[in-house]
């Protein structure tokens, strides 16, 4: 895992550390953000000034989750942003396509890609159904792939845009004209680490549940990958994920399948607004490591999780965001 270091700066407040993410006028899209984690991030990206767009396909309400891409929208209005709804499959092509070209129209560029969209089936594989199969990789890796592959060319555009040239003039614009803050466009995809032992691939979550592992894994290896391929053009790519369960709608309908054990599952878990913090300080470039040049830079090609990004910027007490402070914390999946 990529090590990281902070600026020197007072810890931030410990229920809002990332509220110094200044994104003003800077543009996300995002896969998914109905509900849960994705709307979380949305919401927290817009109280910053960012402009929000969401691919999704929830047009209208889940008979058992709620929420619509409409609702976010309206959700991350509220929170003082500007927000896009596009309905689409992240599996289309064609979606991903016109998502990209929507964004670009109504906001000018694409600043931060966000590949939150996701599907989950722990079935062990002599159980797994192959239509289940094809979802978690359609959605998960090439979904990933695709929306990463299509932003590209406007992250690239962002970074020439954003970059602060040696000679300190501005970069992209007229001579005398103002040169644009300096900003590193990212992409962040919700995924986790990879489990390395000595001998190379840990099988440990492979053997648990080979297909969702595999599905997960390869969303993680798109930033291995990407990282190296943009990091000569500027541009941040990095994986985030929950140290801990957390409580979103999904997780509580798996949780009242289970009874007794799922009631545990919630009051062990956290709050949105974990991740939601941690990924506006990666975002917003809070997260940083030094560069050859010995400058700090924001962090790109790590695994990182909510609850280190947030300790990296000062923070101790994680109880304000805990479900019940005073159960047992249950580590997420992976780590």
């Amino acid at each position: 895992m990529t090590q990281f270091t902070t600026p020197d700066t007072e810890p931030a407040a410990k229920t809002s550390p990332a509220a110094a993410g200044e994104l003003t006028g800077r543009t996300a899209l995002i896969s998914g953000g109905s509900r849960g984690i994705g709307h979380a991030i949305a919401v927290a990206l817009a109280a910053r000034g960012a402009n929000v767009a969401l691919l999704a396909k929830t047009d209208t309400p889940h008979p058992k989750l709620a929420g619509t891409v409409h609702t976010a929208v309206e959700d991350i209005r509220a929170a003082g942003g500007q927000g896009l709804a596009v309905v689409g499959d992240v599996r289309r092509d064609e979606d991903v396509l016109s998502a990209v070209e929507q964004t670009v129209e109504a906001f000018g560029g694409i600043d931060i890609v966000i590949n939150n969209a996701s599907a989950i089936d722990l079935s062990p594989t002599e159980v797994l159904d192959m239509k289940r199969y094809d979802l978690m990789h359609d959605i998960n890796v090439r979904g990933t792939f695709l929306l990463s592959k299509t932003a590209a060319p406007h992250l690239r555009t962002s970074a020439a845009k954003h970059r602060a040239p040696a000679d300190g003039t501005a970069s992209g614009s007229a001579a005398g004209a103002a040169a644009e803050p300096e900003f590193t466009p990212q992409i962040l995809t919700l995924s986790p680490p990879l489990a390395l032992s000595e001998a190379g691939l840990d099988p440990i979550w492979l053997g648990r549940h080979l297909a969702y592992t595999m599905s997960k894994y390869g969303m993680s290896m798109t930033t291995v990958g990407l990282a190296a391929e943009l990091e000569p053009d500027g541009v941040a790519v990095n994986s985030l994920w929950p140290a801990t369960y957390i409580d979103t709608a999904a997780i509580r309908n798996l949780a009242a399948l289970a009874g007794e054990q799922g009631e545990t599952m919630i009051r062990g878990a956290r709050r949105v607004d974990i991740v939601a913090d941690a990924a506006v300080a990666v975002l917003s470039g809070q997260v940083t490591t030094a560069a050859p040049d010995g400058k700090l830079r924001p962090i790109s090609g790590a695994f990182l999780t909510d609850e280190q990004v947030l300790r990296q910027l000062g923070v101790e007490d994680f109880t304000d965001y805990a479900v019940d402070p005073e159960a047992e914390l249950i580590p997420d999946a992976f780590l």
